[in-house]
């Protein structure tokens, strides 16, 4: 009989890549990990990695033995939320992943209406950036996870994740209010209120008018093909967001600033010190006078990702219905898969 532990690893080894990365996700040893997958191989009577000197790949047998891991994992997810609804009650601790935006103005509603409705629940907000939600679910750090997508940056297909549509939000360019005019001919640029702060505080994105988009996106962002940026750092899904729409447009934006809070992001396009794309909940409340936003066609989406076959377990499917009746209605008309 196949032991489930060590088929977690092997499905961790495909999606990883090395020993050592499996190592340090699950808290083991890479020899520990070395001997448990070894110990794979003679239960399984054949095979299932492919060692050149510090580089492991799977064969096509480990290949699919990891197709079936995901099945047996996924039936597993299954089992236990039959039995946590079998016992009644939600108690104990439920692990959330969430990002900045989602955190301050969508979360803390989720968990009061969460708190109200089952008191012997404990969830635990954990701020993650969506790029490192996958390993984390399936390593078993998070239960559930906001996570987004954007119209340059679609989601990927996780194995052994399920990922439900939340919301979907407008996107804007934010320059300084007295910075580089869009040119002659272009589409015009009617203003929504920003506010510098808006990932530290403030009102939902229900205070944000929804202008209509401009007509040529491109020519929007091209009006700015010179000027200095300011984008999220590197490996974030926000700063290939940017740096692919604007390739879209025709350039590669100079970036000046990487910065990842739209706090300060706006606070840096106040100052003079360049424009950026920030998402509707990035710049909802009071209008900042010294930024200007354009709203652009495209949008950020977001869903709720869990262990596949965990969907059906009480507290997951809590979080996720209190989570829904938190979006604003402005978001809420906007879903659109993650």
């Amino acid at each position: 009989m196949l032991d489930v532990r060590r088929l977690r690893l092997l499905r961790e080894l495909a999606r990883r890549g090395t020993i050592a990365a499996v190592a340090e996700a699950l808290s083991f040893s890479p020899s520990a990990v070395s001997q448990q997958l070894a110990v794979l191989e003679r239960e399984a009577g054949l095979p299932l990695l492919e060692r050149t000197g510090r580089r492991v790949r799977l064969t096509p047998a480990g290949q699919n033995l990891v197709r079936h891991a995901e099945a047996v994992l996924e039936r597993l997810e299954q089992a236990d939320a039959d039995l946590a609804e079998a016992r009644g009650g939600l108690a104990g601790a439920l692990r959330i992943g969430a990002f900045p935006t989602a955190t301050r103005a969508i979360v803390p509603a989720a968990l009061v209406a969460l708190a109200r409705r089952h008191p012997g629940l404990e969830p635990m907000v954990c701020e993650t950036d969506p790029a490192a939600v996958a390993h984390a679910l399936r390593a078993g750090d998070l239960d559930v996870a906001l996570v987004h997508s954007y119209d340059f940056v679609p989601a990927e297909r996780e194995p052994g994740l399920t990922t439900e549509p939340l919301y979907g939000e407008a996107m804007y360019l934010a320059e300084p209010a007295g910075g580089t005019p869009v040119p002659p001919g272009a589409p015009g640029t009617p203003e929504a209120p920003g506010r510098p702060g808006a990932e530290a505080g403030g009102p939902p994105a229900r205070d944000l008018p929804q202008p209509p988009p401009a007509p040529d996106q491109d020519a929007v962002l091209r009006a700015h093909a010179r000027s200095p940026w300011i984008t999220a750092t590197p490996g974030t899904l926000c700063h290939t967001m940017t740096t692919r729409a604007c390739q879209a447009a025709g350039f590669t934006p100079r970036v000046r600033h990487q910065v990842d809070e739209f706090a300060t992001v706006l606070a840096l396009v106040a100052a003079g010190q360049g424009v950026a794309v920030v998402p509707q909940l990035g710049v909802a409340g009071p209008a900042d006078p010294a930024v200007h936003l354009t709203r652009l066609v495209m949008q950020r989406r977001t869903g709720l990702a869990f262990r596949s076959g965990a969907g059906t377990h009480p507290a997951v499917a809590a979080f996720g219905a209190a989570l829904r009746a938190a979006v604003p209605p402005d978001l809420a008309g906007s879903r659109a898969e993650a």
